[in-house]
């Protein structure tokens, strides 16, 4: 049993006990995340597709941690003319561990 979800604007493809890294939610480690948006579910033979989600489904996510990304460098310059800026950023994530998917 696997689902699509929509997460942040993400779609994600779950299944029980995937764990992911997810854009960062304001959400306690160890507490639960239920997640409405789902776009489609599928348990063997049996499909549900969403329009443009299935209704009465959700999915239970368990936070796990939180933490920040590699570091990207963004530079900028004009030639010739002594120019240069460098800039740093790390992108906050939320790890989630799948509990149910419930339909």
């Amino acid at each position: 049993m696997f689902a699509i979800v929509d997460i942040a604007g993400f779609q994600e493809k779950v299944e029980k006990g995937l764990k992911l890294k997810v854009p960062l939610h304001d959400a306690e480690e160890g507490k639960s995340i239920i997640i409405d948006k789902v776009l489609l579910i599928v348990d063997g033979d049996d499909v549900k597709v969403g329009l443009p989600f299935v209704s009465g489904a959700s999915i239970e996510l368990k936070v796990l941690s939180h933490g920040k990304g590699d570091k990207i460098r963004i530079q900028k310059f004009k030639r010739r003319k002594r120019y240069r800026r460098v800039k740093g950023h790390r992108q906050g994530f939320t790890e989630v561990e799948v509990m149910k998917i419930t339909m």
